[in-house]
């Protein structure tokens, strides 16, 4: 089955998934009355149907159609999808010659490939099985089926994931000790190694860079010996996906040593803090994920608020009463009940800040979240969380400085201090009465000098935008 991971499905309504089913089911469909035109036309757009070129009311279905209906019909159960007046109530039983094990075999083939020592083919395997599941699930969701049925689309993807993270680290493990014996090509020209019995990145069916974060998987697993299905199995248990993107966050950047992150620390200028304040107001007390040494907690509590501080890293920061903050990753967070606090935060940013922000929204639902971003996560469409944050749950307001903040130095910096080179909004979400974040987005441009203390004797010179 051709995996459409990189490609957000668009979700068929009741009119389109009819014309859809019965298209697959018997290889043509007719439609007859203008709203099933409208709809089979949206079927096309998105990839479900074509349409015959001399009956423009003929439609026939895609592999897209076939190839997601027949996944999904082997592993639903009766009532695991959506039946309605306009889609067929034997919906699971169209597609009678589906392979309803074909999922699970490839899964249990991965794994016998694995047990085999065979690791690159089983990573192959299993990143097939992966990238399948996946889109069962995408699509199981969105057009409606049960939650059954999402979970177990996603349990298959999280044991794919498993299998194929678990033959990355056997890859990355070998790649270092050929290269430890000096049978791997550690790049450059002229080759390392000349004999003809080098171990090249093309033998282990990975690129450079997927090594170098293999590596990085490995390290987190050997340090702490089953982190991996522990973050796979965290995502499962929170009724979340179990993707490639949030195991790399969990695993791979947050459970980095401090020198190679420097723990992702940069604090923020007052000047953000004075202009946040200025136009927006908070629940009496606060959440602060990634507290750092307090730059925004203190600005907070000199505004009459209480916060709760927390972060990944134990800098021993306390609040105005002495309490210290937790030490705890966000991503596998929890809080006392969906809605506790307002969140106000500089998230890490890199490839950790799309799950840090999505996990916010989907997990602590708060009333209001306001985040200094950078002024591109406007932008961005590949990463589900990224569109998530910004589509699914628009940010209600963006305070975007068109003067930029003075430059935000990573903690412990002794060089040389530089103007700022990056674009920086606060990003604010608020919850509607409905219990939605809305659907649209005000962008409002700001000078933080408009918002500084007259008492202030700070003079800083940022670099115009």
């Amino acid at each position: 089955m051709p995996a459409y991971s990189s490609v957000k499905l668009p979700k068929p309504g009741p009119n389109a998934l009819a014309l859809i089913t019965t298209a697959v089911s018997e290889g043509v469909v007719k439609a007859t009355e203008p709203r099933q035109v409208t709809a089979a036309n949206n079927a096309v757009g998105n990839g479900y149907l074509t349409r015959d070129k001399k009956d423009g009311k003929t439609y026939y279905p895609t592999d897209r159609a076939r190839d997601i209906l027949a996944m999904l019909q082997g592993i639903a159960e009766p009532a695991d999808l959506p039946t309605s007046a306009d889609i067929p109530n034997n919906l699971p039983d169209i597609l009678p010659s589906a392979d309803a094990s074909g999922l699970v075999a490839t899964v249990e083939r991965a794994r016998a490939l694995l047990d085999e020592g065979d690791i690159v083919n089983a990573r192959i395997v299993a990143s097939v099985a992966y990238a399948t599941a996946k889109s069962a699930a995408q699509f199981a969701e969105q057009v409606g089926a049960t939650e059954k049925l999402i979970a177990k689309a996603r349990r298959m993807q999280a044991d794919a994931l498993l299998i194929e993270t678990r033959a990355k680290i056997l890859i990355a493990d070998k790649w270092d000790e050929a290269q430890a014996s000096g049978q791997a090509s550690k790049g450059g020209r002229p080759k390392t190694v000349s004999d003809g019995n080098g171990f090249t990145s093309e033998e282990t069916g990975l690129s450079r860079k997927e090594i170098h974060s293999a590596r990085k998987l490995a390290a987190a697993e050997h340090r702490e010996p089953g982190i991996v299905e522990r973050a796979i199995q965290a995502r499962l248990s929170a009724g979340l996906e179990p993707t490639r993107a949030n195991l790399r966050a969990s695993v791979g950047t947050s459970t980095a040593t401090k020198e190679e992150r420097g723990n992702n620390l940069y604090e923020t200028p007052a000047e953000a803090m004075h202009t946040l304040l200025a136009l927006e107001t908070f629940t009496v007390t606060v959440l602060e994920p990634s507290c750092g040494r307090g730059a925004i907690s203190r600005m907070l509590e000199s505004a009459g608020y209480g916060v709760v501080l927390a972060d990944l890293v134990d800098y021993g920061t306390a609040d105005q009463h002495g309490e210290l903050q937790a030490v705890q990753d966000f991503l596998t967070s929890q809080p006392p009940e969906s809605g506790s606090y307002d969140i106000v935060t500089n998230p890490p940013y890199g490839e950790l800040v799309n799950a840090f922000i999505a996990h916010a929204l989907r997990v602590f639902r708060p009333r209001k979240m306001a985040l200094l971003l950078n002024l591109n996560f406007l932008c961005g469409f590949e990463d589900e969380d990224r569109n998530f944050v910004m589509d699914d749950c628009p940010p209600a307001r963006v305070h975007v400085f068109k003067r930029r903040l003075p430059m935000m130095h990573r903690d412990g910096w002794e060089g040389k201090k530089a103007s700022s080179r990056m674009n920086t909004a606060w990003f604010v979400w608020e919850m509607q009465d409905d219990g939605s974040y809305g659907d649209s987005t005000v962008i409002r441009r700001v000078d933080w000098k408009d918002h500084m203390p007259a008492e202030s004797s700070v003079v800083v010179e940022s670099e115009a935008a």
